[in-house]
């Protein structure tokens, strides 16, 4: 079963044979195999394991990383076991990866040894295929260095990019959410094009700017981090009359500071996003928006750097690609206005590891353009640069 696990995503497990082979299965009980998977009995001891694992790490080159699968009827404590394995995923230049099934029978030695900070699989095709899928992931794209604070070059990092910009906007920013127009300059230093868009605190301001804009616009309160639960946001506004009741009604609600006037746009609603996740660098996320993020969670994801290679795979590994692609007489999406959105979060991140988090919902995407409708950014000073 692991066999085939690892076979789905291109991976071998090589059979062990020679003088290495035949030294270790006389460390061994009578009846133990080592043709690989290795099988040291039921019978077998922490000290067989051990020369197992040895063998693995130091006699076998064609062995890159061990799998210890140990389950225990609960018959006799196995803490020696767990401390082994506890000792050499620690000392091993090769991963050494546990999985142990006997989750109800060796309970307590489990929840010991996670407890000590290790993470175990509870079944060895769970484990097989998710090595696979981590194999079959093409390489992230190598990041370049960055000059210091406030330089203006970023080697390998696109044209579109105003890394002057971005660090200005940061380095002034405390820590918390973002206020919109400071989003849209970081989106738009990126290279994600935004809506035309203003911020106003006057009824007249208002009509002017949406008039300006020409209608029909969009209207949302600024301030509370959920415009929606609140009832902040107004959607296909056609007339000053309407921009003016809207105006009223929002600036009145709990917490705001401000009315957001958007030009209305159509298209597909997409989602591109990232968190920072700790000594793993940021995490960005692409998909359909709209009931798709909400309620599908179809979502998929890389760590930064992303290449455009990377990009189109993920929106490729989408159920939702059929949509991206057009479907059934509708109109898709630029899959390569799609791959420069994704890559140019993953730059923005690159410059600005102070973004903790980073949520464009919507993206408006057409055949021709993808516009980033709302965002949201969260800034944590723990950030640092690359």
């Amino acid at each position: 079963m692991l066999t085939d696990a690892l076979s789905e995503g291109g991976m071998e497990i090589p059979r062990l044979s020679g003088p290495a082979a035949e030294r270790l299965l006389d460390k061994l009980f009578a009846g133990s195999s080592v043709a690989n998977p290795i099988d040291f009995l039921a019978t077998g001891t922490a000290e067989q394991l051990g020369h197992i694992i040895d063998a693995c790490e130091n006699d076998f080159d064609e062995v890159d990383a061990i799998a210890v699968i140990f389950g225990s009827p609960g018959l006799f404590p196995v803490d020696d076991v767990y401390n082994l394995i506890h000792e050499k995923i620690r000392s091993c230049k090769k991963p050494v990866y546990p999985v142990m099934p006997s989750v109800i029978n060796v309970k307590r030695e489990i929840a010991d040894f996670i407890a000590r900070g290790n993470a175990i699989f509870t079944d060895e095709v769970l484990f097989g295929r998710a090595l696979g899928r981590i194999n079959a992931t093409p390489a992230p794209a190598v990041p370049e260095n960055i000059d210091g604070a406030g330089g203006d070059d970023l080697n390998g990092m696109s044209s579109r990019t105003d890394l002057r910009l971005i660090r200005e906007v940061i380095d002034g920013a405390g820590e918390g959410y973002l206020p919109p127009e400071k989003v849209s300059l970081l989106l738009r230093a990126a290279g994600i094009e935004t809506v035309p868009e203003s911020v106003v605190t006057s009824v007249e301001d208002a009509v002017m700017d949406a008039t300006k804009m020409g209608y029909p616009v969009v209207m949302k309160v600024v301030g509370p981090v959920h415009k929606s639960d609140i009832g902040g946001v107004a959607l296909n506004i056609s007339s000053e009359e309407r921009v003016r009741e809207e105006y009223d009604r929002m600036i009145a609600l709990p917490e705001v500071t401000g009315i957001l006037i958007q030009k209305m746009l159509a298209g597909r609603e997409l989602f591109c996003g990232a968190t920072r996740e700790g000594r793993f660098g940021h995490l960005v996320m692409a998909g359909m928006g709209g009931i798709f993020i909400e309620v599908f969670r179809d979502v998929a994801t890389a760590l930064v750097p992303v290449s455009e290679t990377e990009a189109r795979s993920m929106i490729r590994a989408l159920k939702s690609y059929k949509i991206i692609k057009g479907t059934r007489g509708s109109a898709g999406v630029s899959e390569e206005a799609f791959d420069r959105v994704i890559t140019a979060l993953s730059d923005l991140l690159v410059a600005a590891p102070e973004i903790a988090e980073m949520d464009i919902n919507p993206l408006l995407g057409t055949p021709d353009n993808i516009v980033a409708v709302d965002a949201r950014t969260r800034i944590q000073a723990s950030g640092s640069r690359q």
